[in-house]
């Protein structure tokens, strides 16, 4: 092997086309440059572990005690950073309902961070979300969505919006979905309290993503059937779940997967402060929030205040509770977010001229061993040892 050339021997591969034991991945640099071939010395020996594509996560507020939210360049990075070393490769930051001039400075922030390679870009969740919905945001901030206030954050991130979450319902809600779409903005649906009829209008005028289905929507009724229906339904919509064992059943994230299936489901963190941390308080956004067990709620009202989750924990559930394969797994963690955000060209997959971007599991227990980030590894790297002749 070169300086700039790495070989990974004798692993478990979860390719597109399916899953391959024993085998072998070259890169060059930050890219894969190949499949196969017989392992020779100096290759690392991965046998009896299992290598996946980087995981990419669409909605993610904060992690390692800091917040996307803060407009605090250096607290973002730790943000990025404590997700990495747990697999997201890839990450969106995602803000939170404040002030529009308030955010619309934390945009330029992490604007600037899009720029450097830090995160994929920016996910405006709220303020233009339903009171009846609002979850973990400050009720008092929110506002319609005004198709030139919605217009204002986007313009803010100077070319790096890629999501907005509303609730079409509230006024100029869909003028604002078909904004977006017109702007090459994913429009997601969700902390609404919009009905089935509604939500079908907002997928017909570009929304396409569903924000953490099942929470901070109205339910599913006989007669009623609400968004959860629509977006279940309809096979432009890609939906968020969030595989915590908090935000939903596990029958429920079952139900999705046989409705959807894997190809429309984007898992997600929905993490704030305290992910990669311990129990205590956090801020979000404006707001205060107590971690217990693991559980993050609001101090006052106790709405769950997204989650403490990590990606290749939300990896391990799925396949260790809910049964996916491996290749379902992948989809839904690493392939659906990637195309989502224009990405697939270049990470999501385990393909050669995409970025290395890998994560390497303990084959039996699913649990992360390292990580690896264009070509570098991030964590783990220590674990392998190198082949001394050829087999």
């Amino acid at each position: 092997m070169t300086a700039d050339r790495t070989a990974l021997a004798g692993a478990r591969l979860v390719l597109p086309g399916g899953v391959v034991d024993e085998g072998r991945v070259t890169i060059d640099g930050p890219v894969l440059s190949g499949f196969g071939g017989e392992r020779e010395p100096g290759d690392l020996d991965l046998t009896g572990f299992t290598v996946v594509p980087g995981f990419v996560d669409l909605h993610v507020h904060g992690g390692g005690g800091g917040s996307y939210a803060s407009g605090i360049a250096e607290e973002a990075i730790t943000v990025a950073r404590t997700h990495l070393a747990h697999g997201t490769t890839t990450s969106m930051a995602s803000t939170v309902t404040g002030e529009i001039d308030e955010v619309c400075r934390q945009a330029a922030v992490l604007s600037e961070l899009v720029e450097d390679g830090v995160i994929a870009g920016i996910h405006f969740e709220g303020p233009f979300i339903s009171h009846n919905r609002c979850g973990a945001h400050r009720p008092d901030l929110l506002r319609d969505p005004d198709p030139a206030l919605v217009r204002k954050l986007v313009d803010a991130a100077r070319g790096h919006a890629r999501m907005v979450t509303l609730a079409p319902e509230l006024p100029g809600g869909l003028e604002s979905v078909r904004m977006l779409a017109g702007l090459g903005v994913i429009a997601a649906v969700g902390h609404t309290d919009s009905d089935y009829a509604k939500t079908l209008e907002a997928i017909e005028a570009g929304a396409s993503v569903a924000t953490h289905l099942f929470n901070a929507m109205p339910g599913i009724q006989h007669r009623a059937p609400g968004p959860i229906v629509a977006l279940l339904e309809d096979e432009r919509v890609t939906v968020e779940l969030i595989n915590d064992g908090v935000h939903l059943h596990p029958s429920v994230l079952d139900l999705a997967y046989n409705t959807a299936g894997a190809s429309r489901v984007a898992l997600i963190t929905d993490a704030m402060g305290a992910a990669g941390m311990g129990d205590g308080l956090y801020p979000l956004g404006p707001l205060q929030v107590k971690v217990e067990n693991g559980v993050a709620r609001l101090v006052e009202g106790g709405s769950i205040a997204g989650s403490t989750l990590t990606l290749d924990v939300a990896f391990k559930r799925s396949v260790t509770v809910n049964g996916l394969s491996l290749n379902q797994a992948v989809e839904s963690l690493s392939t659906v977010p990637a195309r989502l955000l224009g990405l697939a060209g270049t990470t999501g997959s385990l393909e050669t001229g995409k970025n290395a971007d890998l994560v390497v599991l303990d084959s039996e227990t699913h649990d992360l061993v390292a990580v690896m980030r264009r070509g570098s590894w991030v964590t783990g790297a220590d674990r392998f040892s190198r082949v001394t002749a050829s087999v």
